[in-house]
């Protein structure tokens, strides 16, 4: 796909915002942090308490990658991804606080949240680099 026909790559001059590549970088990051923190909470000894509040931080990036990607209009081309990352959050939500047979689901639903937002990390790093390749043109 070339920058002409790519969505992503509407209006490369611009850049990209920089809370949105920080978003984007930061969320892989905090849901290994949260994988890391269900294992021990399942296997270690510190409870669910830290995995309940980095679960609620996470809202931050979700919310600012879809609020961004709606938004700004150079940015829409991202909005598929960053709307399923934000249905998949509220699903995760929404296991975790009905309990019992639902959790099953929960890691599942964790891992389709990780890989959706790793495809929008990488999406988001081409644009980067066709940012920086328009400017040096």
């Amino acid at each position: 796909m070339t920058a002409s026909n790519h969505d992503t790559f509407r209006d490369l001059s611009s850049g990209t915002p920089a809370p949105f590549t920080v978003a984007a970088r930061s969320l892989p990051v905090v849901l290994g942090l949260q994988f890391l923190l269900a294992g021990q909470a399942l296997y270690g000894e510190i409870g669910w308490g830290a995995h309940a509040i980095v679960g609620g931080i996470i809202s931050l990036p979700v919310l600012g990658l879809a609020g961004y990607a709606l938004l700004v209009r150079r940015l829409r081309g991202f909005a598929r991804w960053a709307c399923a990352l934000l249905v998949l959050y509220l699903g995760q939500v929404g296991l975790a606080a009905t309990g019992g047979a639902a959790l099953a689901i929960h890691p599942f639903n964790a891992a389709l949240l990780l890989t959706a937002s790793l495809v929008l990390l990488f999406k988001v790093e081409r644009r980067n680099a066709g940012c920086v390749n328009a400017q040096s043109v």
